[in-house]
């Protein structure tokens, strides 16, 4: 586990051994069952997510009562409500498992007091949140514009591995497609 978590931030920046261990001493193990929750609307977000092994969704109910998923994370991803997390204000999201799941948690507190001890984490943490702007940016501006088929095969193409993993009431979510649907484009 140390060393995944190791060879995972060292991918983005450089740390060496002493720092390494800094930071995994102020990480915490906890193993979530099957549609456990990490954070549940409305609760305020005080922890960032390493999935060590897994599959989480965060989703929000719209007005309509409707279940709408807005991202999926597996192995090696970061998890959090950002918003939450940063302003600590309640969530307008859950954070919910699919499959048991290991992470490793860093509160806040411990996270921004390793910034000033470990300057490069927060060059870290930079990137990482970089990479979810991007993603978040593509899903609004370009993906949603998709038709739902393109959708779909940019889905199966980019992340196969959701294909496998996710229920498909649940990518049909992610999609904003319904369920009915998306079974005739599996189908084709």
């Amino acid at each position: 586990m140390k060393d995944q978590f190791k060879n995972h931030i060292s991918s983005y920046v450089e740390f060496n051994d002493e720092e390494i261990d800094e930071i995994f001493s102020k990480l915490t193990q906890k193993i979530f069952k099957k549609k456990d929750y990490l954070l549940k609307e409305g609760q305020v977000c005080k922890n960032n997510y390493f999935i060590i092994s897994g599959l989480v969704r965060s989703f929000y109910i719209d007005n309509k009562g409707n279940e709408k998923i807005t991202q999926f994370a597996l192995e090696n991803w970061w998890v959090t409500n950002m918003e939450s997390y940063i302003k600590s204000v309640p969530s307008y999201s859950s954070i919910q498992t699919i499959e048991k799941t290991t992470v490793l948690i860093i509160d806040k507190e411990e996270l921004d007091k390793l910034f000033k001890t470990i300057p490069k984490l927060e060059r870290f943490f930079r990137m990482i949140t970089e990479n979810m702007l991007i993603a978040i940016q593509r899903r609004s501006d370009i993906y949603l514009q998709m038709k739902s088929k393109d959708r779909y095969d940019d889905l199966i193409n980019n992340f196969p591995v959701f294909a496998q993993r996710v229920p498909q009431y649940m990518i049909a979510s992610y999609l904003e497609i319904t369920p009915e649907y998306l079974s005739e484009l599996r189908r084709k």
